[in-house]
């Protein structure tokens, strides 16, 4: 047998698997692409051809490294949510971003308190780091606040974790509610708030910023509302001394020049960022007439996805295969009380009416098998 040198008995400890499939992996096991790419809660209607326009500009300046401050960009969303630049810190998409907290907050053993069935790539960061994950079912189809809370004082868990509005089932919990869970906390409990669907979600879900409390981080992103995804630019804000922190770990040449080009003119085009909004408004109304057409329900939705509510997870499973044969790419989540679900980003109307086809000869594949 071939020596090699050993992982840490914590890395060897993990599973070989990843949060997420790619659908590009799929399409390699298909052969062939997906028709519609429904499943990543990407925004396929696009980014704003200013953005567009700068990172053509900056696409000459490549061989530099980008800013390792993102001054320019940790400046404009400063000055976009009324806090100091020494409140915000800019990384590689929310997801880097929990890592950097796992990182930060975490050792082997330690509790952390989580939703079961919310974002999977948390639960990757905690484990990555040995911390213990301890989950809290839906309270129907949000996340439970209160069993959040009771867990972490039970746990006395350093670290919890919620988004509003919510992933995988779109919906959300009022401003003050949030507010008011921030300040049921433990001071040693930091709350991340993940807000990646915060652009889409109505006024009301976001509470005003609180940049003096130590155990708040609020986390935003371009990968959503400004269709950024593949550029990887998110944000975190809170207390400055908590930001400060992030600089002892963070990849400080992380963000390419090109990203931080990219999100700062999104973030200038207020105008498309208006249309966009609207766009994905109205289809996720499409989407919820789809379902409504077919006798179904669809969950009140915040984000730019809508969970569809398919009556039980054996036909939730087999409405998503059946979608997935016909070359349209959607994702499900996998808890039991939320599996009964599937999950349809928005998207351009000819990928929807390839949808609303594929979906119904789903259905009627289900149904005439039963």
């Amino acid at each position: 047998m071939t020596s090699r040198p050993p992982l840490t008995p914590l890395a060897g400890s993990l599973p070989s698997t990843v949060p997420f499939v790619g659908p590009e992996t799929q399409e390699r096991a298909m052969g062939r692409p997906f028709r519609a790419r429904l499943g990543a809660n990407e925004n396929g209607f696009g980014p704003s051809p200013r953005v567009i326009a700068a990172m053509s500009q900056a696409a000459g300046d490549v061989w530099k490294y980008g800013d390792p401050e993102s001054f320019a960009l940790r400046s404009a969303l400063a000055a976009r949510h009324g806090v100091g630049i020494g409140n915000i810190v800019v990384g590689e998409g929310i997801d880097s971003l929990l890592g950097l907290v796992a990182r930060l907050y975490i050792e082997p053993g330690t509790p952390v308190v989580t939703s079961l069935g919310g974002y999977p790539t948390f639960n990757y960061h905690v484990a990555g780091f040995g911390g213990r994950l301890v989950t809290v079912p839906y309270d129907g189809d949000r996340e439970n606040l209160e069993g959040l809370r009771e867990a972490a004082i039970r746990e006395r868990a350093p670290l919890v974790y919620l988004a509003n509005p919510d992933n995988p089932m779109g919906t959300w919990w009022d401003g003050a509610e949030i507010a008011a869970f921030a300040a049921s906390l433990p001071e040693t409990t930091m709350l991340v708030l993940d807000e990646a669907y915060g652009e889409t979600a109505p006024a009301s879900a976001l509470p005003p910023f609180d940049t003096g409390r130590p155990n708040l981080l609020r986390m935003r992103t371009f990968s959503k509302a400004y269709a950024l995804a593949g550029m990887r630019c998110g944000y975190a804000i809170g207390e400055a001394e908590t930001i400060r922190a992030f600089d002892k770990i963070r990849n400080h040449f992380g963000m390419p020049l090109i990203t931080q080009a990219a999100s700062l003119a999104a973030l200038e085009d207020e105008a498309h960022l208006a249309a966009t909004l609207d766009r994905i408004a109205a289809c996720r109304r499409r989407i919820a007439g789809i379902a409504a057409a077919h006798h179904l329900k669809a969950v009140p939705s915040a984000t730019n996805f809508v969970a569809i509510d398919c009556g039980g997870r054996e036909i939730a499973e087999a409405v998503m295969q059946g979608l997935l044969a016909r070359d349209v790419f959607v994702r499900k989540p996998a808890t039991p009380g939320l599996d009964r679900c599937i999950r349809v980003s928005v998207g351009p109307e000819d990928e929807i009416a390839c949808f609303e086809e594929a979906f119904g000869e789903a259905l009627a594949a289900v149904h005439n098998r039963r």
